[in-house]
C-alpha cells in the first residue's frame, strides 16, 4: 500500500469538511503520520485519531498541549488551530486575529483582488455589507423553515411577531446610508429574537450577557450563545483562510478592529442555528458537549460552510461587475 504524505490529505474542500473538535485535558501529537490526542487516567493513557484530512477547526481549551510535529501536520491539510479558556471561549491565541493560520503560498488570490477592488470605496463596502445582512434572513428563513425539530419547539418563521420584526429589518437594511445604522438595525432584530427564544423555552429574565459565566453556570443560555457563537467564527474564519481574505477588511462591523471580518462573515448563521439551540440546550439542562454536539450537526445539516464559502465568494466576484446583489433594493 503507497504511504500517504500529509499533503495528499488536503483533498477534501474545507467547505465540505463536517469534523470541529474541541479538547480539554489531553496532549496533542503526532504518531505513525496521524494526528492523535492523548488522554491521562489512574489505570491507563489513550490516544484517539484526529481525521485532519476532515477537520476545519481545532480548539484547545483547559490542560491541553501540542507538539511542534502534529502542528505541522495540522497546518499541512489546512486546519486552524485556536487556544481557549473552559468551554472553548474566550479564544486567548492571537495569530491572523484569534486563530493560529496554515501558511501556504498557494491559496487563491482572485477573491483576495476582488475583495480589494470595492473595499476602499464606502459605498461599495455597505452595498457589501447589505448584502450579507439580507442573505442572513434568507438562511434564518430558509433553516426555520426546513427544521422540523424547531417547528417543534416553536421557532416558527410565520409567527406575526417575526414576520413583523424581518419586514421591518429589511426596509431599514435597504434604506441605510451607513454601517452604523446597519448595525443598530441588527441590534434591533437580535433583541426580538431574543425575545422570542426566551418566551419559546420558558427562560424568565434573560439578559444577554458576552462575557458568560466563568464560575456560575446557572445563566446556561448565555453561555451556550458564547460558546456557539465561537464556533461560528471558527467557520467564518477558515472561509476567509481558505479564500485569502484578510479577517481586517470587513464590511459592517467596523475599520478598527483586526477580526471584525469574521464576525460579518459568523452573522450569516448565529440567528439561525446557534441562538434558537442555545435556548433550547439550556431549557433542556443539557452539557456543554451535548451543545456543542448538536451545533455542530445543524451546522452540517444545513450546510453551514457551504453557505458562508457561496456569500464571501458572491460578493468577492460580483460586486464590482453586477448592481443586482442583494440589500439594494431601496439604496
Amino acid at each position: 500500500m503507497r504511504d500517504f504524505s500529509p499533503s495528499d490529505l488536503k483533498t477534501i474542500l474545507h467547505s465540505k469538511r463536517a469534523n470541529m473538535y474541541y479538547l480539554e485535558y489531553c496532549r496533542v501529537m503526532q504518531k505513525d503520520g496521524r494526528v492523535l490526542y492523548l488522554t491521562e487516567s489512574n489505570k491507563e493513557n489513550q490516544y484517539f485519531n484526529i481525521p485532519i484530512a476532515n477537520t476545519t477547526v481545532l480548539l484547545l481549551g483547559n490542560g491541553t498541549s501540542v507538539t511542534q510535529a502534529a502542528m505541522r501536520m495540522l497546518a499541512q491539510s489546512g486546519v486552524l488551530v485556536g487556544f481557549a479558556g473552559g468551554g472553548g471561549t474566550p479564544l486567548y491565541m492571537a495569530n491572523e486575529i484569534e486563530w493560529m493560520s496554515p501558511q501556504s503560498e498557494y491559496r487563491p488570490t482572485e477573491y483576495i483582488q476582488g475583495w480589494m477592488s470595492f473595499w476602499f470605496d464606502d459605498e461599495k463596502r455597505l452595498k457589501a455589507a447589505k448584502h450579507f445582512q439580507t442573505a442572513r434572513i434568507e438562511y434564518l428563513t430558509d433553516v426555520w423553515n426546513k427544521d422540523k425539530e424547531l417547528k417543534v419547539e416553536g421557532f416558527n418563521v410565520s409567527d406575526g411577531k417575526i414576520q413583523s420584526a424581518l419586514q421591518t429589518f429589511q426596509q431599514r437594511t435597504g434604506q441605510a446610508n451607513k454601517s452604523s445604522e446597519l448595525l443598530l438595525t441588527e441590534a434591533q432584530l437580535t433583541k426580538v429574537l431574543y425575545k422570542f427564544a426566551a418566551n419559546n423555552t420558558g427562560t424568565s429574565g434573560f439578559s444577554r450577557q458576552h462575557q458568560g459565566s466563568t464560575k456560575n453556570y446557572t445563566d446556561k443560555a448565555n453561555d451556550f450563545l458564547n460558546h456557539g457563537n465561537y464556533l461560528a467564527y471558527g467557520l467564518a474564519a477558515v472561509t476567509l483562510w481558505v479564500l485569502g481574505i484578510p479577517h481586517g477588511f470587513a464590511v459592517m462591523h467596523g475599520k478598527t478592529r483586526r477580526g471584525a471580518l469574521v464576525f460579518d462573515i459568523a452573522d450569516l448563521i448565529k440567528d439561525a442555528i446557534v441562538l434558537p439551540w442555545a435556548f433550547i440546550c439550556a431549557k433542556e439542562n443539557a452539557t456543554e458537549q451535548e451543545f456543542r454536539q448538536q451545533v455542530l450537526q445543524k451546522f452540517t445539516d444545513h450546510k453551514a460552510l457551504d453557505f458562508m464559502f457561496e456569500q464571501v465568494k458572491s460578493v468577492a466576484l460580483n460586486l464590482n461587475r453586477h448592481t443586482n446583489l442583494k440589500g439594494e433594493g431601496n439604496s
